[in-house]
């Protein structure tokens, strides 16, 4: 499956919410008023990419008609190792376990990769929820803006975003109501980058 944008992954955890509540798929209207889109081929374009990329399947013929694909078939999945928590909001410390999780082929980067589970929801506005996978790849640099595994003084870790400001670095969470981290540079340690997010529902 193919990376989601943020307005996907909305759309996505809507229809996900909808379906589980009423049963079936909200209408192409209800979408549109959901998310303040006043044309209805806006909210089928969006649709549209969802099932191009794999996640729901549509009949043409009938309104509320959207079906959540889980998995889909073809597509191969691999096994990554789960490293335990990761910190969304107060750091903690990193749990380790021998589970495993399995995540399409396509996530899997270039260098190690593992998954870990996400703990708090300082990422909400990048829609990374409390409880939801982490896909990371093993690295010990990351750009500004980035989204990194960071270990903080040796001993905690969390999930933020990363920018170098003035000489120090500024951990940044994606939720209006916290604030950022300042640390010095030798206090902050680049653990990995995140490259993919996942659901369980």
């Amino acid at each position: 499956m193919l990376p989601l944008t943020k307005r996907q992954r909305e759309i996505l955890d809507y229809l996900n919410e909808f379906i589980q509540q009423h049963g079936y798929a909200p209408s192409l209207e209800e979408i549109g008023r959901r998310f303040g889109l006043s044309s209805l081929a806006t909210v089928h374009k969006h649709l549209t990419n969802l099932q191009e990329k794999g996640f729901i399947k549509r009949a043409w013929n009938r309104s509320r008609s959207v079906e959540m694909v889980q998995a889909r078939n073809g597509g191969r999945a691999v096994e990554l190792p789960l490293l335990g928590y990761v910190a969304a909001g107060v750091p903690i410390e990193a749990v380790a376990s021998n589970e495993t999780f399995a995540v399409p082929e396509d996530f899997v980067g270039k260098r190690d990769t593992y998954v870990l589970r996400v703990r708090g929801d300082s990422m909400i506005d990048e829609q990374i929820k409390d409880g939801d996978f982490v896909v990371v790849e093993d690295r010990k640099t990351a750009e500004n803006g980035e989204m990194v595994i960071a270990l903080l003084r040796g001993t905690d870790v969390t999930l933020k975003k990363f920018y170098r400001d003035n000489g120090r670095i500024r951990l940044q969470p994606a939720n209006a109501t916290m604030q950022p981290i300042y640390a010095d540079a030798d206090q902050v340690q680049v653990q990995g980058v995140v490259v993919g997010v996942m659901r369980k529902y």
